[in-house]
């Protein structure tokens, strides 16, 4: 059974920072993107970093120089380091990579910024 997994969401003040964790179950995921995504209350789902095997990550607009995305192969993981954050940052943060025409989802991992 092919799946993400999700750790290292919480509660943190405005200015704080966390890193949240996403491991797949299988290897094969080394072959495909991955992509963080975060949903707040009363809005769409977007999509706020996308790391690739070889190229360089890509950023939404709104957290460029505050996250860092990155990969680890050998653990079939990969990672969102969220420094600097904002009230504006609370959501639901999911990981997503697509793999031979599906999309998997992990299930997500609630981040709570107080200003």
């Amino acid at each position: 059974h092919v799946q993400l997994v999700e750790s290292g969401g919480g509660l943190v003040q405005a200015g704080g920072s966390l890193r949240l964790s996403c491991t797949a179950s299988s290897t094969a995921f080394t072959r495909s993107p991955m992509n963080w995504y975060r949903q707040a209350p009363g809005k769409q789902r977007e999509l706020v970093a996308t790391i690739y095997s070889g190229a360089f990550p890509n950023y939404a607009d709104s957290v460029k120089g505050r996250f860092t995305v990155s990969r680890d192969f050998a653990k079939n993981s990969v990672y969102l380091q969220m420094n600097s954050l904002k009230a504006e940052d609370t959501a639901v943060y999911y990981c997503h990579a697509q793999l031979d025409g599906y999309d998997y989802w992990g299930q997500g991992t609630q981040v709570t910024v107080s200003s």
